[in-house]
């Protein structure tokens, strides 16, 4: 959806500029359908090998429809007799009924029919609806066993077309589903009104390019034949699944409860001097800057609360705040319209091209703007992915601003599964600061000489080349030098390069990378000093962190940072992000203690190696746990005994 769609604009517009890595888009899309393939056959071999008769020797049994008992196929008959038959909706297409449209990532049936005393076939198409699960659970006292048996809802319909096209004659039928391109082609600079260019954006995603159909094993060729032409496809957007493609999604067998096969659930706790209803945040922020780390810390006790204690606040004069993705019933947004309904002034940056969330932003928008919030949608080009807030309050000493620098989005709901860092701080220098960047954002200020905080695209990039440029100083004067970086993903060519040249000059590099990497580690005479480390566990690791040693005896001396922002062009070039300074001793050991737990983790913990493949590290004994849930663990316990995990622990 993302990127396919891009490389194929590329292509048919017969642009031929190669990558980074010296591809044209044409390689670079058969790259792609070999490595999809390549993860199809192992996603069989998962299915065949290791969650099904895992599942099964655990009680849950996932069943064609040919392999229910007789009672089992009664009740599914009865199942969609009457809870799907009303809800379907069979589509033929004739010369009275166009090809219907497809929307994106559903599931559909295609079907070749004859009318009675024909010879030509038809098409028809039926949709699976998605108010039901994809998996249907028997009752217990319809098969009497003890075991959880399930049927896939596609399966009870394929079973029963005949009661969708009576006295036709079914010859065939093919599951399928198809992939729209999400890249907007147009250009925004051309729109008069940016917030109503990005809603018929959002309209016209439902007519798409389709960049990929796929289907189950052993397709019709006539049906196969027929999608191709109507959707003007090529082979190559064709994908012919190992599996049905029912087992796609496996929600409904997730939801059920089968606690010991699930990790534990996790609460997040309440920082012990936030615990209290009636703490003042501001206070406490104004004695120290405050670092809170989610989801082991709460969310809503801490950036939640510095919201919804600023909108209720007499002496809070303005509230600004910058949102990329937010959740359906955000309490930021209610909070910010509580608080402009009391007569504050309140800022709201919405990124109305934060991708997939546009519609829930568009309404949020929308609703903060009839509260009388001033709404404005960043910079044309430039998407603002930076997470920041700022409270301006009246003091008795005069006029304080706090201000918030996170890693995250202001969303409850990630913030329960991502791992994230926020700041909170009334450091005057960074406080004053992000006024500047609201200001940048609302105002295009041109400001260039920030003191304490990296901004992109003004002076990230830049600082972050002379940090690691410094690294290389102080390796080759004999002193003492590191690098860890934290990030989503890297890309950058400039930061590769770089890293590369810290290397070769003895920089110990350590990149905690939870997506895609495009450096090597380990490369002889390249990268001999660089490790690439991947965490992967129940919570998503999001946040984003960099290190710097700076020739300091011991690395909590060093540089560190907390950012919106990963190592790749788009974030430094074409987004704004922000990224923070954590200057306070006991904040640093915070952050480093959790880096290293990361960095040495058996459990969740994966290598990359100088060929670019990743493996597992594997535990010495299985029975270890693992930085998150040991992190989680710690963080109870903290909180239990009363220490301030804002002090570090």
């Amino acid at each position: 959806m993302k990127r396919v769609g891009g490389l194929q604009h590329q292509f048919f517009a017969g642009y031929s500029g190669l990558s980074n890595d010296g591809l044209t888009p044409s390689e670079q899309l058969d790259l792609i359908r070999k490595e999809v393939l390549k993860t199809n056959d192992i996603l069989k071999d998962l299915l065949k090998k290791n969650l099904l008769p895992d599942l099964k020797a655990d009680g849950i049994e996932l069943l064609r429809f040919k392999e229910l008992k007789k009672e089992e196929k009664s009740w599914a008959n009865e199942f969609f007799t009457e809870k799907l038959f009303a809800v379907l909706t069979p589509m033929a297409v004739d010369l009275g009924h166009p090809f219907p449209l497809i929307s994106n990532l559903t599931t559909s049936l295609a079907i070749s029919l004859k009318a009675p005393g024909e010879e030509d076939l038809l098409f028809a198409r039926v949709k699976v609806p998605d108010v039901f699960p994809d998996w249907i659970q028997i009752p217990p006292e319809v098969h009497g066993e003890s075991s959880v048996r399930m049927v896939s809802l596609v399966d009870i319909i394929r079973k029963n077309l005949d009661h969708l096209f009576p006295q036709m004659t079914i010859k065939s039928v093919m599951t399928f589903r198809v992939t729209r391109n999400l890249d907007v082609a147009a250009d925004p600079e051309d729109a008069e009104d940016l917030l109503e260019y990005i809603e018929d954006q959002v309209k016209r995603r439902k007519f798409a390019d389709v960049v990929r159909l796929e289907h189950g094993p052993k397709p019709d060729e006539w049906i196969l034949n027929f999608l191709i032409e109507e959707l003007d496809l090529e082979p190559t957007d064709i994908y012919e699944l190992p599996y049905p493609i029912e087992y796609k999604n496996l929600s409904a067998v997730f939801a059920l409860s089968k606690p010991k096969l699930k990790f534990p659930p996790w609460i997040p706790v309440a920082p012990a001097p936030l615990n209290d209803d009636n703490v003042n945040i501001f206070n406490l922020i104004r004695s120290q800057d405050l670092l809170f780390h989610f989801p082991y810390e709460s969310f809503s006790a801490t950036v939640e609360k510095f919201i919804l204690q600023a909108s209720t606040d007499p002496e809070v004069l303005a509230i600004k705040v910058t949102l990329y993705r937010t959740g359906q019933e955000s309490l930021i947004v209610k909070s910010l319209i509580r608080a402009s309904e009391a007569g504050k002034q309140v800022v709201c940056l919405v990124e109305l091209t934060a991708r997939m969330d546009e519609e829930k932003n568009i309404k949020w928008a929308h609703e903060m703007e009839r509260a009388g919030v001033h709404v404005v949608y960043g910079i044309v080009n430039l998407k603002t992915h930076g997470k920041i807030a700022l409270v301006v309050r009246k003091e008795k000493d005069g006029v304080r601003s706090y201000a918030h620098v996170g890693t995250g989005n202001f969303h409850s709901v990630t913030a329960r599964i991502y791992t994230d860092f926020s700041l909170l701080t009334a450091d005057p220098v960074i406080t004053s600061e992000v006024v500047e960047i609201f200001h940048y954002l609302t105002g295009r200020s041109l400001k260039t000489d920030y003191q304490k905080l990296l901004v992109a695209p003004i002076n990230m990039k830049k600082r972050f080349l002379d940090l690691i440029q410094d690294e290389i100083h102080f390796a080759k004067k004999g002193l003492p030098s590191r690098i860890i970086a934290k990030i989503n993903s890297l890309d950058d060519k400039s930061i590769i390069d770089k890293l590369y040249r810290a290397s070769q000059s003895g920089v110990s590099i350590d990149l905690i990378v939870r997506g895609f990497c495009c450096l090597r580690p380990g490369v002889k005479g390249l990268s001999e000093n660089i490790r690439v480390h991947s965490i992967i566990g129940p919570f998503l690791e999001h946040s984003r962190v960099f290190v710097f040693q700076a020739g300091q005896k011991n690395l909590i001396d060093g540089k560190i940072y907390i950012s919106s922002s990963d190592w790749m062009n788009r974030n430094l070039s074409r987004r704004v992000e922000v990224a923070a300074p954590i200057e306070k001793l006991s904040l640093k050991e915070k952050i480093l203690e959790y880096l290293e737990m990361l960095i040495v983790d058996r459990r969740l913990g994966w290598a990359m190696d100088a060929s670019g493949q990743y493996h597992l590290k594997g535990p010495t004994d299985l029975n270890e746990i693992g930085s998150h849930f040991f992190l989680a663990e710690r963080t109870k316990a903290n909180s239990i005994s009363q220490e301030l995990p804002v002090h570090g622990t």
